[in-house]
Order: C-alpha cells, then structure tokens, then sequence
C-alpha cells in the first residue's frame, strides 16, 4: 500500500434539514457511524440508483463522508462562487488537506488518526441533484450569473470525495494528522485475462 499523509482542516456532524452539518471541534466515531450524525447506522434504505429496488434495506457503506480543501477550492472556481463552498455545508463529516486526489481514493484505503480512530473507504461519493438545487438558491457568483440545479453536478464530477465505514472507533479532531494507507490489490490477486 502506498502511504500518504494529510491534517484534518475541519469535522462535522448533524441532522440538518437542508442536508448541512454542523462544524465541531471533534466528532466521535462508533462501529455504526458518527455520534449525532444523519448517517449513523449499520444499514439504509436503497435509493434510486443503487444496485437494489428503491426502499431494500441493504449495508450502510456511507457512515462517512470527507472531501478535500484542495477539492472544494477546484469546485468553488469552476462554480464561479463569490464564497468557497464549505465541507459542512456540502454535508461532508471530514474536510482534510494533503492528499492529492482525495475523492479518486480506492476501495479499501484505510484513514488512520492519532486516537486510534481508523476509517475505510468504500466508494467515491457522486455530487447529488438535492445539493445542486440548494446550493444554486443560496450561493451567489462573481459574474452575478445565477447558477442552475445542476451547476454543482458539473463542477464536483469527480472532485466531490469519498465515503466508507468505520473499522476502528474513536475520535477525531479538527487539526489532527490523518495517516492514509492506499489499497493496491496484492500481487497474488491479480490475474491474466487471455
């Protein structure tokens, strides 16, 4: 696996209606997700889109969420925003910075922090219509253009981070290191396809 390392800019938490979190000095992590967080559970109901018909109760693979500082810096730009978007507000729990290509992390890449906290992401986390919407009412660009519901769909493809499970519980603080081991598939697995 390669090593990476990056510092935690900011957590966040919280059951907002308007899909936003609430920034803290630290968040606390359980097997089944982050204390005080709308996505705290061992399962979920399947949406459109996922594998499943709509409403099948399957395994909870979004405990958590992180995006980039760097990310949302690319995003804000190519949204023209007059203010940054903010990791909280995009209902991300973690914003860190340091790790080139954040939301482009494999399957299985483990996020270690100093409490002993350990974190694996499970997939690459889509920008959604929701946010675009809500975004596109509130935040206001330089040229003074208005944005459209799907300004933000376009600007976060693939810059909008990742989501995963907890392994290890604990705690995390604004400001800490984040140590990340990428998975590379063992030698062993891979295969010739002839």
């Amino acid at each position: 696996m390669a090593k990476l390392s990056g510092r935690v800019v900011s957590v966040h938490a919280g059951k907002n209606n308007d899909l936003s979190k609430d920034a803290s000095a630290s968040i606390q992590l359980e097997l089944d997700g982050v204390v005080g967080d709308r996505h705290r559970s061992h399962s979920r109901k399947a949406w459109a889109g996922d594998k499943q018909d709509e409403g099948t109760v399957r395994r909870n693979e979004r405990q958590w969420s992180a995006v980039s500082a760097e990310e949302l810096a690319e995003i804000s730009a190519a949204m023209d925003l007059v203010e940054p978007l903010a990791a909280g507000r995009l209902g991300a729990n973690l914003c860190i910075e340091g790790i080139d290509q954040l939301s482009r992390l494999p399957k299985g890449t483990t996020l270690e922090f100093p409490s002993g906290a350990v974190l694996v992401v499970e997939e690459y986390n889509p920008p959604c219509h929701d946010m675009g919407t809500l975004l596109a009412a509130e935040c206001a660009t330089k040229s003074g253009d208005k944005l459209s519901s799907t300004a933000f769909s376009k600007a976060a493809k693939l810059t909008r981070g990742v989501v995963g499970v907890v392994d290890v519980p604990g705690t995390i603080n604004a400001g800490d290191s984040v140590a990340v081991d990428v998975y590379t598939s063992p030698s062993w697995l891979i295969r010739d396809i002839d």
